[in-house]
């Protein structure tokens, strides 16, 4: 047995002697590849749907209201430091349960979990050029969050050298410890709604809302997606604030965070019960298979941020990529392919109203590459006539989306000029990818090829149709065309996915 496997094991006899269960006759954990921490879970033997492949109780996770660190401070004090907002407080309490070596109850946990990570954030200048065209460094919020670990966090430890000694800090107190604690709760964090019979009422089971940062913010704005970021958060998850305080705990989840994940696989989820929480099978899983817990079909721009990784499989269409990937089209660039016939004063007007009328600040286009109707909406408000755009804001709802060439002109230019912000065209990428590359640059291609693919697709359904209409006679070109598609939010995550891991 390698040294990894010893480890391992003794994790996992550590979490049994903490009262966790495994189905150890169904279930085996192990390295898959000599890569550190490639390791996951394989089923031992035929299983049906709801086979419970694991227990753990609710005191074996990590969160604040786990952690004694909280009560050490006292209640007025964390709230009064913001303890208790986004997942500064988790963070803290995770460095400082490591501070306590043996005598924490995780310390044996805490040692498992990795010390390095392939994320973005972590990357140096050269690599990160690698992303340019895709939005995936706008959302790192990494200046954001050393901002609240250096005014929020830092602060509270020096004020209490009792619970923080000071030759400690340098060590367990750091930025890049923060950086490290903040990256293990995005790859490996689940929410874990409270219950709410705590106080002896039963309830019936229900699912974990186990996506990762779950509830914590997840916002797009238009210039700087992690402009609000202030947590060491996933900038991209958009209920922090506006989430009863009460109603989950972002925690660390033992053994349930050994699961990997890869799109269109899952076959097991995380469920809850008053004390406990249960890894069940979705579905029939063969012996020999491996166990997934997916946190949702997520886009590579997602996965490689959050996880360090990307899906890559083989496309409907031909060719490899992830089939879940998006590629957003931000509204000031649309507001840029405007013709500049448009005045500047009416389109500031127009935008104000379209966000207060609950329009979105930037598009997604999906993989199926249909051009989407808020795009369409948002472009047929600067077409209208100063008497058909007061008609439309006296009535407060927006357009429907008659589809015309002008309309059409503008979605095209617009595409293209998102086109022309990749360094790098599809066939230098394609050809990149047959050479020797760095895992980095590797994940890197796949995300900017991915986005870029579905630029080129919705570019040429826009060409089309255009080409279509143009054909018509001229009394049938009014009618709507394409573009009916619903917007899909930029958070791919869904409220029941899974933890931010690998």
């Amino acid at each position: 047995m390698t040294e990894r496997e010893t480890d391992l094991q003794s994790f996992l006899s550590w979490f049994q002697r903490g009262g966790g269960r495994i189905d150890t006759s169904a279930m085996g954990f192990c390295y898959f590849s000599q890569a550190e921490g490639d390791r996951g879970a394989v089923a031992l033997k035929d299983m049906p749907e709801g086979h419970v492949l694991f227990t753990i109780p609710r005191s074996l996770t990590l969160s604040t209201r786990n952690s004694s660190l909280p009560k050490l401070l006292g209640p007025r004090v964390w709230k009064e430091k913001r303890m208790d907002k986004g997942w500064a407080g988790l963070i803290l309490c995770m460095m400082w349960e490591t501070a306590q070596g043996l005598s924490s109850k995780w310390q044996e946990y805490l040692e498992t979990l990795p010390t390095t990570f392939e994320t973005p954030m972590f990357w140096d200048g050269i690599d990160l050029e690698e992303l340019k065209g895709t939005y995936v460094v706008d959302k790192l919020g990494k200046e954001e969050a050393e901002k609240t670990y250096n005014e929020t966090l830092l602060p509270v430890v020096e004020s209490r050298p009792d619970l923080f000694p000071a030759d400690s800090i340098a060590v367990h107190y750091t930025l890049e410890q923060y950086h490290v604690m903040g990256s293990r709760i995005l790859s490996r964090s689940f929410d874990v709604e409270r219950w709410e019979g705590e106080e002896g009422n039963e309830t019936e089971d229900s699912e974990v809302a186990d996506t990762s940062m779950g509830s914590a913010m997840d916002v797009d704005l238009p210039t700087s997606s992690s402009a609000d970021n202030p947590n060491h958060e996933d900038p991209e998850n958009e209920n922090s604030d506006d989430e009863e305080e009460d109603e989950v705990d972002v925690s660390m989840v033992p053994v349930a965070d050994l699961l990997n994940a890869r799109y269109g696989t899952e076959n097991a989820k995380l469920f809850y019960e008053p004390t406990e929480l249960k890894m069940l099978t979705t579905k029939p899983v063969k012996a020999g298979e491996q166990i997934w817990n997916t946190y949702g079909d997520l886009p590579n721009a997602k996965l490689l941020r959050r996880y360090g990784h990307v899906d890559v499989l083989e496309l409907p269409g031909g060719g490899k990529g992830n089939p879940g990937d998006v590629v957003e089209l931000r509204a000031d660039l649309v507001v840029s392919a405007l013709p500049p016939t448009i005045p500047k004063s009416k389109v500031q007007e127009i935008i104000d109203w379209y966000l207060e009328e609950g329009g979105d600040d930037v598009l997604v286009f999906e993989a199926d590459m249909e051009l989407p109707s808020q795009l369409l909406t948002l472009i047929r408000l600067f077409l209208l006539s100063p008497e058909e755009l007061k008609k439309v804001q006296d009535k407060g709802k927006l357009p429907k989306n008659k589809v015309d060439a002008p309309l059409l002109d503008i979605v095209i230019r617009a595409l293209q000029m998102r086109m022309q912000e990749y360094p790098t065209s599809i066939e230098d990428d394609e050809t990149l990818l047959t050479g020797d590359l760095s895992l980095k640059k590797r994940n890197a291609i796949f995300v900017r090829l991915g986005e870029k693919n579905i630029l080129r697709g919705a570019l040429q359904n826009a060409e089309a149709i255009r080409s279509t209409l143009a054909e018509q006679p001229s009394d049938t070109k009014d009618k709507e065309k394409g573009g009916n598609k619903n917007k899909r939010k930029t958070s791919s995550d869904g409220p029941a996915s899974k933890k931010s891991r690998r």
